[in-house]
């Protein structure tokens, strides 16, 4: 009866609320209190000592339904050897036995009972933890209505993409970890969780940020092409001023001829030594193309860096949605 009741108040509700909200349609999500319950490492150990209690409890249950067993095994034994009297009271102290441990049970397993009781005193801390985060997530992100799967209310279907549960999850962790950080981690921190949080709103974003990452790392390489290139540019035009000082150098103490290129010269004579000018030139020719390539080498170097750390990030950004898939499809 009960579960007719809240289809019907949710219904009328639902109807309320399209009536006035059709401009902007109901936004509906769901969680698994159970489930959020059994991920809370507090209730974990809270549900462990409580089962070691009621363990306990069983046990001894147990004992007293072993000495009553044994009561009436020896009263049967011995009933042909007993007065009425001695019969009537073995058959009274039964009887006492009995009734105390039924009295045991309702007081520790009853519906009142001290199991009860202290599963109450134990989950309602996290459970208005949970509620707190619920409203949170609500108001923050419009919905208009946030329903308890493991209740009474039995939804017939519920798609996976409405289920709140994980991030209620998040909320509880990250307020354990807000109250041991500084004023400062915990503005930084928030700051993180609200980006990240956008994200998974919208998931579209997330595919444009991974875009514009793509992009401005497309225009650093550019830039740092350019830079490069403009680096051997002036190295070129640095060598060839020096050739050039070098050369009118070489005019001026005579140890070149002015009416001779320096290849005439080697045409001319082709087994020549070469003058120190032109020694040097070739040194200086030799010093450049090594740190061309020196520079050609590094900039191959640091392309081949940025690619496997591009390829690095894609395949961790794909195990991680893997892996929060996989989370998800496996959850009890």
């Amino acid at each position: 009866m009960k579960k007719y009741i809240l289809l019907v108040l949710f219904f009328s509700l639902l109807f309320s609320n399209i009536v006035k909200g059709q401009a902007r349609g109901i936004k509906i999500g769901y969680i698994d209190m159970e489930y959020i319950l059994e991920k809370v490492p507090n209730y974990a150990e809270a549900k462990n000592q409580l089962e070691q209690k009621a363990g306990k409890w069983k046990q001894e249950m147990e004992a007293k339904k072993s000495d009553i067993s044994k009561l009436k095994e020896a009263l049967k034994t011995e009933k042909v050897l007993l007065t009425k009297e001695l019969i009537e009271e073995r058959e009274a102290e039964i009887s006492f036995q009995e009734s105390e441990l039924a009295d045991y049970q309702e007081k520790k397993f009853g519906p009142n009972g001290e199991l009860i009781v202290q599963k109450s005193v134990l989950v309602k801390p996290i459970q208005d933890q949970v509620f707190n985060a619920v409203q949170d997530i609500a108001e923050a992100r419009k919905y208009d209505f946030i329903f308890d799967k493991s209740s009474d209310l039995t939804m017939l279907f519920a798609a996976k993409k409405h289920d709140l549960s994980e991030r209620v999850i998040q909320v509880l962790t990250r307020s354990e970890k807000r109250e041991q950080m500084s004023k400062k981690q915990q503005k930084l921190e928030e700051e993180k969780e609200r980006k990240q949080d956008l994200l998974e709103d919208n998931p579209e974003m997330s595919e444009k940020q991974k875009i514009a990452e793509e992009r401005k790392a497309a225009r650093l390489k550019m830039v740092e092409d350019k830079k490069l290139a403009a680096e051997e540019k002036r190295a070129a035009a640095e060598e060839k001023r020096k050739q050039v000082l070098e050369a009118n150098l070489a005019k001026r103490n005579g140890t070149v001829s002015d009416t001779k290129t320096p290849a005439d010269t080697n045409n001319g004579n082709t087994n020549s030594e070469k003058t120190p000018a032109e020694e040097k030139k070739a040194a200086a020719e030799e010093a450049r193309k090594k740190t061309l390539e020196d520079r050609q080498k590094a900039l191959e170097e640091r392309k081949k860096v940025a690619e496997e750390k591009k390829l690095k990030i894609i395949a961790d950004r794909e195990a991680a949605k893997k892996a929060k898939e996989d989370a998800k499809n496996n959850k009890p």
